[in-house]
């Protein structure tokens, strides 16, 4: 037990008094500590957030603008063209529902409306019907609009910003030395390269990661690290929830405890991020999702995902009510 006080004394001291951030080895000696010690390892990474980022929440919702045939073999993902899963191709919605969408994301108190679609990257037809989309929704709602639709060139990255688009979505999802375990269609530096392009445009970065795929410890340390490299804004963090028909179907849930370790780490590598809870986390944490929000979570995508359903907004937003933490208003984090 004195090493695990050594080991948290030493990572309070360097985020609290030295505002320092940690290194590979004190984050990968923190994500040894046994299991016993997560509850400690929560708060302190809630005592970061609150001394980095404050007590807001920033609440974010979704909508899968364009579901389903995309060509790529992410093996996690249920809406890839290549595998028999449910979830079918269908078009770029009309831009009527997109709005109607945000209408209500808005009317829930969000701040933040991310259009998605399943596509490898956008074509000119595809960029032509975002940017509309893009600029309906923030004349109709004021809310920021958030964009995730794959690989992007340096040119098209930098419309998207003339357009109205402030923060653009692309995971890395996991460490360079697992990507090609689960996807092949593209490569890993590919992602790395399109994160490197949003920043360059002038657009915020949102790069996420997806835990439980099969990749070790010490792979998710590495992730960590190529994570500060992108320098995101914001982090979406997903833990797997097993799609039908997909090659990682059969996988496990992530343990609720490992899933709580894991939160707690992604905001100690990163302490300013905004450290967004996202996909699967109603499955994996079950009832320990305000004990989430306690270990350094600082916001939500709130009611469905792109392909699973979430929880009613109202259950997300009593839970933001009991635990003292205020939602983020628009006018604080109005387009810059």
């Amino acid at each position: 037990m004195t090493i695990v006080r050594d080991l948290l004394a030493s990572a309070s001291s360097a985020l609290l008094d030295d505002r320092r951030c940690l290194t590979t080895d004190e984050l990968a000696a923190l994500a040894d500590l046994p299991a016993d010690a997560v509850a400690a390892l929560a708060a302190l990474a809630h005592q970061v957030r609150l001394a980095w980022c404050g007590p807001s929440v920033e609440v974010e919702g979704i909508l899968s603008a364009k579901t389903g045939g995309c060509p790529e073999d992410c093996q996690f993902c249920s809406q890839s063209s290549r595998f028999d899963s449910p979830v079918k191709a269908t078009p770029f919605l009309d831009p009527a529902e997109v709005v109607a969408a945000a209408l209500e994301t808005a009317a829930l108190g969000a701040s933040e409306f991310c259009i998605v679609l399943a596509v490898r990257g956008p074509d000119e037809r595809i960029m032509t019907q975002v940017l509309a989309a893009t600029a309906a929704v923030r004349a109709e709602t004021g809310l920021n609009v958030a964009v995730s639709a794959g690989i992007l060139t340096l040119r098209q990255a930098r419309r998207l910003a003339e357009g109205g688009v402030h923060r653009y979505n692309h995971n890395l999802e996991t460490a360079r030395s697992f990507f090609g375990q689960v996807v092949t269609t593209h490569s890993w530096e590919e992602r790395f390269e399109t994160c490197q392009h949003v920043r360059a445009a002038g657009m915020e970065l949102c790069c996420g990661v997806l835990l439980g795929m099969g990749e070790s410890v010490a792979q998710r340390v590495e992730l960590l690290d190529q994570l500060r490299q992108v320098d995101p804004v914001e982090v979406p963090l997903n833990f797997l929830n097993p799609r039908p028909g997909t090659p990682l179907a059969d996988r496990s849930l992530v343990e609720p405890l490992e899933a709580l370790r894991w939160i707690a780490l992604v905001r100690l590598a990163l302490p300013a991020v905004l450290l967004r809870y996202a996909g699967g986390r109603e499955v994996t944490l079950r009832d320990l999702q305000a004990m989430g929000m306690a270990a350094g979570v600082n916001g939500l995508i709130i009611g469905n995902y792109l392909t699973t359903l979430g929880r009613q907004p109202e259950q997300d937003l009593q839970m933001l009510a009991d635990l003292g933490m205020p939602v983020r208003s628009r006018a604080h984090d109005a387009p810059r």
